[in-house]
């Protein structure tokens, strides 16, 4: 199978790149990522001379870069991660989030029925289904309820993904994942950020109480979901991916002490953020049911192994911490 995927220079999309070319031996990749604040080209460097893996710099916002990334690619499937993903962003500026996550979807959609791609699947988020009171999971069938511009975004390309099914009966998808831990997640993110601020004995900015409530689940174990529903799943359907695995911000932030040897006292309380969602919660019976899925083992088994991941990889997190990052693409590309 050849697959085109958006974002692949992200967290998610790293590890899904190279989950997909390790497990399937006959496929190929085509990466299509604007190399914005959270793309690393460095996540993937090692595989510049892989033959069954494509670079393509572009803006899935921008009709001809779509355009290039389908000729260069030629897929038979478009696994859509590219998105502006962190809420505090959204809430200084939602503009950008407004033009990568529905525009750019919109421009997706609309090269992918142009070029009869077979499959397209649209990589979401739980948050387009707001807050949880204290009990009860989300699931397929809750309704969108989006408490932030990031969110909303998300909800409003989902909504389109439908539409495109509905419309012109394209072969969609649509994936909700909750959090995701693990390697090459973007240093500003709760755990990479907490996990390094301890390395460098920097205080752990913790929002309100800490007591809101994720459920975790591991990148691979996410990365396993999203093969299966793009090989297997039923078209026009939403699956939910969770990890089973839910834990305060606060828990997490005391079990982050611990493994990296730091007092709990650098946690320190800051101002909640507007819209901070209480608690998420999801329900994947659906996938395990249909599509064999499984989650992990969870965050307490995983995490020591995540912290020795970001231990060993030091100069990973400082580079993108110091914005040096960013010189890497100019330093290989730039002059080509």
């Amino acid at each position: 199978m050849r697959i085109l995927i958006t974002g692949g220079c992200g967290f998610i999309g790293t590890n899904l790149v190279r989950q997909i070319l390790a497990e399937h031996p006959d496929d190929e990749v085509t990466n299509l990522d604007a190399l914005t604040y959270a793309g690393n080209l460095r996540n993937l460097e090692d595989l510049a001379g892989e033959p069954r893996y494509t670079f393509v710099r572009g803006d899935v916002a921008d009709p001809e870069d779509v355009k290039r990334a389908l000729a260069a690619g030629r897929p038979d499937a478009i696994m859509h991660l590219a998105a502006e993903s962190h809420v505090d962003r959204s809430i200084d500026d939602a503009a950008p989030f407004i033009r990568t996550n529905v525009q750019g979807t919109q421009v997706l959609l609309d090269a992918a029925l142009r070029a009869e791609v077979q499959r397209f699947l649209q990589v979401s988020t739980d948050e387009v289904y707001g807050s949880l009171g204290e009990t009860g999971l989300f699931t397929e069938d809750t309704p969108l309820k989006p408490n932030s511009p990031y969110s909303a975004s998300k909800a409003s390309a989902d909504l389109l993904v439908r539409a495109y099914h509905e419309t012109y009966g394209m072969s969609t998808l649509i994936t909700r994942c909750s959090n995701n831990y693990g390697p090459y997640q973007f240093p500003e993110k709760f755990l990479p950020l907490f996990i390094t601020n301890c390395f460098e004995r920097q205080e752990l900015p913790l929002y309100g109480d800490g007591k809101n409530v994720r459920d975790w689940i591991h990148v691979r174990d996410h990365c396993r979901a999203l093969d299966r529903v793009l090989r297997d799943g039923r078209p026009g359907e939403v699956y939910n991916v969770g990890g089973d695995c839910e834990r305060t911000n606060l828990e997490l932030a005391r079990a982050i002490c611990r493994a990296t040897g730091v007092p709990e006292t650098k946690i320190k309380p800051v101002t909640d953020r507007p819209g901070h969602d209480r608690r998420y919660a999801i329900d994947s019976s659906k996938i395990q049911r249909e599509l064999g899925w499984t989650p992990g083992p969870g965050i307490d088994e995983d995490l020591p192994e995540l912290v020795q991941w970001y231990r060993d990889n030091e100069s990973w997190w400082r580079e993108i911490k110091s914005g040096e990052y960013r010189d890497y693409y100019e330093k290989m590309y730039g002059d080509r």
